[in-house]
């Protein structure tokens, strides 16, 4: 097979300040005042999602040291919807899997999916949240705050999506997703955190931005009625540092892994631009004709939501699919399209074979191939002789080290780990 050779190269993009979390979460949760709010002895419920924010276990442990300095007795709880297979046990293991653990954040986790209704939407549907926030004291809400998935607003991931989706366990995040068909994500947002901050002891919230390195180039704590503000303005900061392929027309995108902790759809639809969601239309042009992917990540536990978005899925990847909890995942958000398994294969290059086979070249040596770790870390890729000049034209692109063959191993597979130098 006359495969394209590659080329790694370097996307050198512009530094942000260090933000120091601890810090900067202390001196936000100072300025509210909360002290005039939070008694001793009172239950402070703190979200975790499933997302691999790279900063979220030092954001949750110093909201937990400031608030037992207050003398209240923080928790964590998980607000990722239906994750986890919608269980109390596999939600837990999410948060363990992240990193967030009693040890880790100084605070005890407290995983249910139990839920309560707290009232009802302006189109007359019940709003369902976890019974370890309506029962808690106080509830403070971390997101990290990103364009969405699928959807597209003056709000999307962040603060008032927790409160709509993650809070609300799998029940509240199945209502919430079955009401975007009729009236549209925005809408429903706006109106389901409306009630859930009326009806809640919500007390604050820490939203956080990471920059192309992920890194925390932004963090605001924030009181709840600023939540749609915050979410607005730090939205903005977060799409100017969404990372891109920076090439068009692409024949194939290869992808090392996927999963719940890179991105809510697995892969990142901003990057991948197949967003396979009724409620938003696809892009008119298809940056990448195929799309290979290779792994999930063991954080996901299983959850292969997004999966359906590849053309074709590397048999380890397809081994690892725990079917009963990417079902529950795809029904809650309500796209069954996410979970439809690609055509797989045992070889890695039979996959690329089969894959530029498909896309109309006479000549595969010319073939305008791109191969990523994740939809996150674009900071390096491989990109094949077809887009090398282009690359090495660009003042943001640097090449590092020179054009070789594309190195499968004897079984035929790829290496893994080749972006982390």
């Amino acid at each position: 097979m006359n495969f394209p050779k590659i080329v790694m190269v370097k996307n050198q993009f512009p530094a942000s300040p260090a933000v120091d979390v601890s810090f900067e979460v202390r001196r936000g949760l100072e300025a509210l005042k909360l002290s005039a709010k939070v008694r001793p002895g009172q239950r402070v419920a703190i979200t975790a999602g499933s997302r691999g924010v790279t900063d979220m276990v030092k954001a949750i442990a110093a909201v937990a040291a400031f608030f037992k300095e207050l003398g209240a007795e923080p928790f964590v709880a998980p607000a990722m919807g239906s994750h986890g297979g919608a269980t109390d046990q596999g939600q837990a293991d999410m948060l363990a899997h992240l990193g967030i653990t009693p040890e880790t954040v100084g605070a005890p986790i407290q995983s249910s999916i139990a839920t309560d209704k707290i009232g009802e939407t302006s189109f007359g549907q019940p709003v369902v949240i976890g019974r370890d926030f309506t029962q808690a004291d106080h509830v403070v809400v971390v997101n990290r705050v990103k364009p969405h998935t699928s959807f597209r607003g003056v709000v999307e991931s962040g603060l008032c999506k927790m409160l709509t989706i993650g809070m609300g366990k799998e029940t509240g995040a199945k209502l919430a997703h079955s009401q975007f068909y009729q009236h549209g994500f925005e809408t429903v947002v706006r109106d389901i955190a409306g009630v859930v901050m009326d009806k809640v002891p919500v007390v604050c919230g820490v939203a956080l931005v990471e920059n192309h390195y992920e890194q925390t180039a932004y963090l605001k704590v924030c009181g709840p009625r600023e939540f749609i503000k915050t979410d607005s303005e730090l939205l903005e900061k977060a799409r100017n540092f969404l990372g891109r392929v920076p090439f068009k027309n692409v024949d194939l995108l290869i992808v090392d892994e996927m999963g719940k902790n890179i991105s809510g759809s697995g892969m990142d639809s901003n990057v991948t631009g197949r967003i396979m969601n009724q409620v938003t239309p696809e892009p008119s042009e298809r940056q990448f004709k195929r799309i290979f992917v290779r792994e999930l990540t063991p954080e996901s536990e299983g959850n292969a939501l997004g999966v359906g978005t590849a053309d074709f899925a590397a048999q380890r990847l397809v081994e690892k699919i725990d079917l009963e909890k990417t079902r529950v995942n795809c029904v809650t958000a309500s796209v069954p399209e996410k979970g439809r398994i690609p055509l797989s294969y045992d070889q890695d290059a039979a996959a690329v074979t089969t894959a530029l086979q498909t896309v109309g070249l006479e000549d595969f040596g010319k073939a305008r191939v791109v191969w990523i770790k994740n939809t996150l870390e674009l900071g390096r890729m491989f990109v094949s002789e077809a887009l090398a000049e282009e690359a090495a034209a660009r003042d943001n692109i640097v090449l590092e080290g020179s054009l070789t063959a594309m190195p499968f191993d004897d079984g035929g597979n790829l290496p893994f780990g080749l972006f982390s130098r």
